[in-house]
């Protein structure tokens, strides 16, 4: 065929350029990340036309074809998994519900809700105090340890009115502030099926102390459920750390319309999926039971400020873990 006027390059020329070049952006993605240089890889992930232009210059080099660069690229081919912190990756605006990733305590804003009203005070306990009364407790107390971490845009929600309508406004509140994380607050009772009665400081009451423990529950309706789920366990982690056992008797037939799935036994972690302020927030939501104030023995220590603190503690180390730096897979190279 007659000649074009153009010189034709090798091909195995051209293969042994393109294996140079992913080699040598292999071993630079694989170099240790130093916080002064950690934008540049979040510019990769961003794709920035700088650094294409920067690594057009790579491949073009005719240093890259040297035999010392063709050595390192044939050790660097090895598959190996390697992972990476993300906090190495610079300020990247990336949310915890898109990239399992960190985020920045200081701007994380999560909605600590005091369950139950003043007018609609929940459960009453087996000496008589309303669950609200625990829950506000508690509550503050959470807050203060979550800004003392650094959560410093935690906000408390106190709630007015019945028990209904006050649900819908927890999940207006919550979404109208654009909160990353939405957590209840509640003390647990049982059904009324199961109390006995008894009587405290001369006035009758109800007890049942077949059951003890913290629970936390989500719901699979809530569009941030995976997020929602991940931050429960944690929180449930935490708290079994500290030696607290979870309930177990939301699985019973005996807990009547109470009862709901177990979605991980080891940390006490239930699905609670028609719950409003679980399924209607726009943000990952979690409840959790701190404890149970029908159960005579653990009511005394859920009134105590020492244990407040321990499920305080528990819940901030989980904030912390899910906002701290994760491992990120590479894959092999």
């Amino acid at each position: 065929m007659p000649s074009s006027g153009r010189k034709l390059v090798p091909s195995g020329l051209v293969a042994l350029s393109c294996r140079i070049f992913v080699a040598a952006v292999a071993a630079w993605v694989l170099l240790p990340i130093e916080v002064s240089k950690a934008g540049w890889l979040s510019n990769v992930f961003e794709g920035s036309s700088k650094h294409g232009k920067s690594h057009a210059r790579i491949a073009s080099s005719k240093h890259a074809a040297s035999s010392k660069r063709a050595a390192a690229a044939k050790h660097t081919a090895s598959p190996k998994a390697r992972s990476i912190k993300l906090a190495a990756l610079g300020p990247t605006d990336l949310s915890p519900s898109a990239l399992s990733s960190g985020c920045d305590p200081a701007k994380f804003r999560i909605v600590v809700d005091v369950g139950h009203t003043a007018e609609s005070e929940g459960a009453i306990s087996s000496r008589n105090v309303p669950e609200f009364t625990f829950n506000l407790r508690l509550a503050r107390r959470i807050e203060e340890k979550l800004k003392a971490e650094g959560f410093t845009e935690t906000r408390l929600l106190l709630t007015e009115g019945k028990a209904k309508p006050s649900l819908a406004k927890r999940v207006a509140v919550a979404n109208n502030l654009h909160a990353n994380l939405f957590l209840s607050i509640h003390h647990d009772s049982v059904p009324n099926s199961l109390l006995e009665n008894w009587e405290f400081d001369g006035k009758k009451s109800h007890f049942s102390d077949r059951f003890s423990g913290y629970s936390i529950f989500v719901s699979r309706n809530n569009p941030e459920f995976k997020t929602s789920l991940s931050f429960a366990e944690l929180v449930g982690k935490e708290m079994k750390a500290q030696g607290l056992p979870y309930a177990q008797q939301y699985t019973m037939a005996i807990m009547g319309r109470y009862q709901h799935p177990l979605l991980d036994k080891e940390t006490g972690v239930y699905s609670y999926d028609k719950l409003i302020v679980l399924k209607s927030t726009r943000m990952p939501a979690v409840l959790l039971e701190a404890g149970s104030i029908i159960n005579r023995d653990e009511e005394l220590k859920m009134n105590s400020p020492e244990r407040r603190d321990v499920v305080s503690n528990a819940v901030a180390a989980a904030a912390k873990e899910f906002c701290g730096p994760q491992d990120v897979f590479l894959g092999p190279l």
